[in-house]
């Protein structure tokens, strides 16, 4: 196959990869609530949508492992502790997620049939595309990214062309840190460590063996997906700021999207909404599932058996969790995205910096520091937050939820500049 034409299927696979539900349900959502303010909250939601997740891409191609190897310098229990939670946490929130979503834009309006049988024939087909995981990056990356890409720039280009001029002014009283929170939503850098590795092993597919030849294609491909983000993102969040005025303050964020295509693209919009929600969803599914059957098998001595199984139970999960409305599943994830998505990227950046930057002493350092000051953010969603009130004044950034920043910033650069100590 022509190195290019690889390279472009390996970037819409990871594109599609990436895109899942989260991903088309809240930039529209971000834009109608930030209004004015529409590209301030692109800034902070790339951040934690695009450019974190990217990375974890790039990070992939340096290891070039599992995502085990993303943890053991700081311990081996730590990462396989990190390890177990990453995977229940993607089969059971994101990867379910994407099948109640599918079930309430795509097969509701149409059909009076009940959520458990959408989402048992949703993860019997992402049980047969995961076992038949060799060709997975040229099915999703021939097939169904184009059409994702296609209808998305379609609504996008007529929202633009055809807005009436009215935006409202922001609801949020930090947009760029709405934003960054907002893609905590997507699971996008836990995506990344996850399907990172499913490109790895479906390039051994394809006969790429060599270190050098699977990093340069893989950090192309991570160059075209975090693109096509990014113009999907700003775009689909500038259209919610361009129609804010068209929405009533409490619409959900499915209401919003179903309401921006069918002014975008008039009786035709639910259609072709339908048909973009069940590609974006089950591309995604089919790589969490991949991905964490992958792991198991690894562990298991590659062994065929445990793959199998081991899609088949995360596709049993997927059917449960999958027959719960939205808002419970988007509910649910709250407390888990802020107890293990700053560890996950400190893990990322880390495996991203030089090497001489990033000691054994470095990651233990940063990710203990990371842990602890992450509590508060943690408990803040299961206790009432005025029991934290205390706690969250003495700590930088904590009002916003993002209080591990400075501590682990500070720590990272305080153990790179103790003499002798750094790369221990």
């Amino acid at each position: 196959m022509n190195k290019t034409k690889e390279i472009w299927i390996a970037g819409f696979a990871l594109f599609s990869l990436f895109f899942g539900a989260g991903n088309l349900i809240l930039p529209p959502t971000l834009g109608v609530k930030s209004g004015t303010d529409w590209w301030i909250v692109v800034l902070g939601f790339i951040l934690t949508a695009i450019i974190i997740p990217i990375f974890a891409i790039f990070a992939h191609a340096r290891l070039q492992g599992t995502l085990y190897d993303f943890g053991k310098k700081v311990s081996p229990v730590f990462s396989t502790v990190f390890c177990f939670l990453i995977y229940i946490i993607a089969v059971a929130i994101p990867s379910p997620r994407t099948a109640a979503v599918t079930h309430e834009m795509a097969i509701q309006p149409f059909f009076n049939s009940p959520p458990i049988l959408t989402s048992i024939v949703y993860f019997v087909l992402v049980f047969i595309f995961a076992v038949n995981r060799s060709r997975i990056i040229s099915l999703i990356g021939k097939f169904l990214t184009p059409i994702i890409v296609v209808i998305l720039l379609v609504i996008i280009s007529i929202a633009i062309f055809t807005a009436n001029g009215t935006v409202n002014t922001s609801n949020f009283k930090n947009p760029f840190v709405d934003g960054i929170l907002e893609g905590y939503q997507t699971f996008d850098a836990i995506a990344g460590v996850v399907v990172g590795a499913v490109i790895i092993i479906s390039l051994d597919y394809s006969n790429h063996t060599t270190f050098n030849e699977k990093r340069a294609l893989i950090r192309k491909a991570g160059y075209i997906s975090g693109f096509g983000l990014l113009l999907i993102y700003g775009g689909l969040i500038l259209s919610g700021s361009l129609f804010s005025a068209t929405f009533a303050e409490n619409a959900t964020r499915i209401e919003i999207l179903s309401g921006l295509s069918t002014q975008t693209l008039g009786n035709l919009g639910t259609t072709f909404l339908s048909v973009l929600v069940a590609l974006a969803c089950f591309t995604t599914a089919v790589g969490i599932v991949t991905g964490t059957a992958d792991y198991i098998k690894g562990i298991c001595n590659n062994s065929k058996t445990a793959y199998i199984s081991t899609a088949a139970v995360c596709s049993v999960i997927g059917i449960i969790v999958g027959s719960y409305n939205v808002g419970f599943i988007i509910d649910v994830a709250v407390p888990a995205l802020m107890f293990v998505y700053p560890i996950t990227i400190v893990l990322i950046l880390l495996n991203v910096v030089p090497e001489k930057y990033a000691s054994k002493l470095v990651f233990r350092g940063v990710v203990i520091v990371t842990f602890i000051f992450s509590i508060p953010d943690f408990l803040g969603f299961i206790i009432p937050r005025e029991n934290l009130t205390g706690i969250k004044s003495f700590i930088p950034l904590a009002e916003h939820s993002l209080g591990w920043v400075l501590p682990a910033l500070l720590v990272f650069v305080g153990l790179n500049l103790k003499p002798n100590k750094a790369h221990e």
